[in-house]
């Protein structure tokens, strides 16, 4: 096992480095300083072929300039928060609009846009990342001072994990989590439409126009978001079911764990023969199928299309601080915001 680094860019006069954590079975992670973005993730196929299954640019500049978020974290809150403003104990804190009127994944400088100090580590069995950012109080609006730690390791089991832990010296609002894109066909032969996905899931949260949860929980059962014995994503892209259409023709919708506690995710391609699975000890996972990623750039040398890569956002419910029936997600000085999720690949199929 090992850590490999390169510089990959210049951030405002600071360097971006790009870390290769690198396992003995055939699996390696790169991720950057700026953002923690995963920029790749190695692992083979049912043929041993190694390949990229995330999405990502070979230019820095293109995180900068065109990045949909691909492989970032986000923060200090993930989603949108409707029309950029929550309440605490009385006070209205008034968040930048970076999508007007609303406010998506902590604003113009969320966590996905800045320097991260970075520390390597090696154990005995693993190799890893601890990322560390302070976001001050009034940060794109936020309150308190926001001690983030993210830390990625990486086993010979092909399992990535993301841990999460902040700490506030006043009362705040945190909701983390990774967006990668994933595509298990490698190095984006195919799109993701034929993915397999599957969880215990017995509702999803109903969405606006305007992508903002109603804070109304619908049923899954006879509906294109029941994925309990698993089903193609083409089968909510093709849909005519009024939530899939109103997410452009597929899916960004988070969908509830029936069960607290930790839940697995998986997504698999057949003809790959990848399976991924997600585990988590998050309430939810907001499914988003690439429905706008279409554009004049290309990601790794293929032209962006949409629905070519897949989203699996492990997360507290998105703008729960403006839905009461939601489990909160406020940061209190004398507690510790903690989350983990892993992300475990092999080179099998699971059916349909």
């Amino acid at each position: 096992m090992k850590i490999v680094d390169k510089l990959f860019g210049q951030y405002h006069g600071e360097p971006v480095m790009e870390y290769t954590l690198v396992n003995n079975s055939g699996m390696s992670v790169s991720c950057l300083n700026y953002g923690c973005i995963i920029t790749k993730i190695m692992v083979p196929d049912r043929n041993g072929k190694i390949e990229n299954v995330v999405l990502g640019f070979e230019e820095f500049e293109d995180y900068v300039d065109l990045s949909p978020y691909f492989g970032s974290i986000v923060g200090r809150v993930a989603g949108r928060i409707n029309h950029s403003e929550f309440e605490l104990d009385g006070e209205v804190y008034r968040l930048t609009p970076n999508e007007d009127p609303n406010h998506l994944h902590g604003g113009k400088k969320g966590f996905n846009s800045v320097i991260w100090k970075t520390e390597p580590f090696q154990t005995e069995n693993a190799v890893g990342l601890k990322f560390f950012y302070r976001s001050v109080n009034g940060e794109e609006g936020y309150p308190g001072n926001l001690d983030t730690t993210a830390t990625y390791l990486l086993n010979n089991q092909n399992e990535l994990s993301i841990r999460y832990e902040a700490r506030t010296d006043q009362k705040t609002i945190v909701n983390l989590t990774n967006h990668s894109y994933f595509n298990l066909s490698g190095n984006l032969k195919r799109d993701v439409s034929e993915h397999i996905l599957q969880l215990e899931s017995d509702r999803f949260l109903e969405l606006g126009s305007d992508l903002i949860p109603t804070g109304k929980m619908i049923d899954s059962t006879n509906t294109p978001f029941d994925f309990n014995h698993g089903r193609l994503l083409k089968s909510g892209m093709k849909s005519d079911y009024p939530q899939n259409v109103l997410a452009g023709h597929g899916y960004d919708h988070p969908l509830l764990f029936s069960k607290k506690g930790e839940n697995t995710v998986a997504l698999s391609e057949k003809e790959s023969g990848r399976t991924l699975l997600v585990t988590t000890d998050q309430p939810c996972v907001v499914l988003y199928t690439g429905n706008y990623l279409e554009g004049p750039y290309s990601i790794s040398g293929v032209r962006a299309k949409n629905h070519l890569g897949v989203c699996l956002e492990t997360q507290g419910l998105p703008d729960a601080i403006n839905q009461p029936n939601f489990p909160s997600i406020v940061l209190n000085p004398e507690d510790v915001y903690q989350a983990v999720t892993k992300y475990r690949f092999f080179s099998n199929t699971i059916g349909v």
